[in-house]
């Protein structure tokens, strides 16, 4: 139901004709189904708890629809006695976390929209009608509020934060989620219940945030922004830049194997190859001889980049990121490998470099133990044994993870 329509049911056959908050604020006790449910976390927020449910309150008055505010409350000071005070539903999650806070009220909030932001006067709230209206219109299964395209008053965001933090985690999960906005953890949200439903939160701390809108680009959910005002919090800062900001990246990270796998190993068995080619035909660019010393570089850099991109491999079995590893070789493999065939190849591979050295090194004891007959395609023929044993135990182990799975 849209909210105008909703304005006029309400009207017509409640016979609604005030405009006080009170009229359409929906309290604990009240048998009337709200069709806007405005969801805060609270931990020992009671200096700025009574502004933000004013700020809310003012919303309301504004969209004039039957509206919940659920408060998440785990403080122990006096922020849920003000909360209730005021109408509001206080909750209490039965785990720590800010994530879990939000988890448990949503599951809780009745309405069809919901609004979402912290309890520390940050956020304007009162811009509520302004995120609600685009997803309302249908153009949006979310909106945020962008505190990076609107306004930052002094004091309300430590530098740091502002040019460094804020625009890196953006930029990280713009590239590796498709989110496409301008400040991925703005907090001040609007949503669907049907878009909410669609979105598998897990997480329970900080990244929780992140995790929205990585679910939500996955999901290929329409994501819309307003710029916002964001103000000086009130009461004692919650948020350690570091270790949070470490959070979001690790969980970032964990859930684009693609980004962490396969796209370093391509780029190191890229630059090992070529570095073994140009030392086997022993040329010479811009000064710079390739030799032993170069091939033995590309070596290295080709069985590590190979040991990388079986991780990959095994975390596509194993695990369940958000986005998955899309590589054509990675999604074949994954789905059509049997450990007869990895293992085959693995020997085989084995099998032709063993016998090269073998020959190597009967042509070595022949000639008297003298210099190797050629160093640098003896290397070669080591890589290969190497990539061939790694093959083998590799196959065996994504075997055993696909049993387990």
């Amino acid at each position: 139901m849209t909210i105008q329509a909703n304005q006029a049911n309400q009207a017509g056959q409640q016979g609604i004709a005030s405009n006080t908050v009170d009229e359409f604020l929906v309290t604990p006790e009240s048998e009337v189904t709200p069709l806007l449910s405005v969801v805060m976390p609270t931990l020992n927020e009671e200096k700025g708890i009574v502004e933000c449910i004013d700020r809310i309150k003012t919303a309301i008055t504004e969209l004039r629809v039957p509206t919940e505010i659920i408060v998440s409350d785990s403080s122990t000071d006096a922020t849920p006695q003000l909360a209730r005070e005021r109408g509001a539903t206080v909750v209490t999650p039965d785990e720590p976390g800010y994530g879990y806070a939000y988890r448990y009220a949503f599951d809780k909030a009745r309405g069809e929209y919901i609004a979402m932001g912290d309890a520390d006067t940050t956020y304007d709230f009162e811009m509520i009608p302004q995120l609600l209206e685009p997803v309302q219109n249908g153009d949006a299964d979310i909106c945020m509020g962008s505190r990076l395209e609107g306004e930052i008053r002094d004091g309300s965001m430590p530098p740091l934060h502002k040019y460094v933090g804020n625009p890196l985690l953006t930029r990280f999960l713009n590239t590796f989620y498709g989110a496409g906005v301008s400040d991925a953890h703005s907090g001040f949200r609007v949503f669907t219940k049907d878009a909410l439903e669609t979105l598998e939160l897990k997480t329970t701390g900080m990244e929780f945030a992140s995790e929205m809108i990585m679910e939500a680009g996955a999901n290929d959910l329409t994501i819309e922004e307003v710029p916002i005002v964001y103000h000086e919090r009130e009461g004692e800062e919650t948020l350690d830049s570091f270790s949070d900001g470490w959070r979001h990246v690790r969980f970032m990270l964990v859930n684009a194997p693609d980004y962490l796998f396969s796209y370093p190993a391509l780029l190191l068995v890229s630059v090992g190859a070529v570095l073994m080619s140009l030392s086997i035909a022993r040329l010479s660019i811009g000064g710079v001889n390739f030799g032993i010393q170069t091939m033995v570089g590309g070596s290295l850099l080709t069985i590590v980049g190979y040991q990388v991109w079986t991780l990959a491999l095994f975390s596509s079995i194993a695990a369940n990121p958000i986005n998955k590893p899309e590589g054509v070789l990675v999604g074949m493999i994954r789905e059509q490998f049997q450990l007869e065939h990895g293992a085959s190849i693995g020997i085989l591979a084995t099998a032709v470099g063993v016998l090269y050295l073998g020959s190597v090194f009967t042509q070595w004891l022949l000639a008297g133990e003298a210099a190797l007959p050629s160093a640098t395609a003896t290397l070669l023929a080591s890589t290969v044994v190497v990539l061939g044993i790694q093959t083998v135990f590799g196959s065996f182990f994504m075997s055993m993870l696909a049993d387990s799975s």
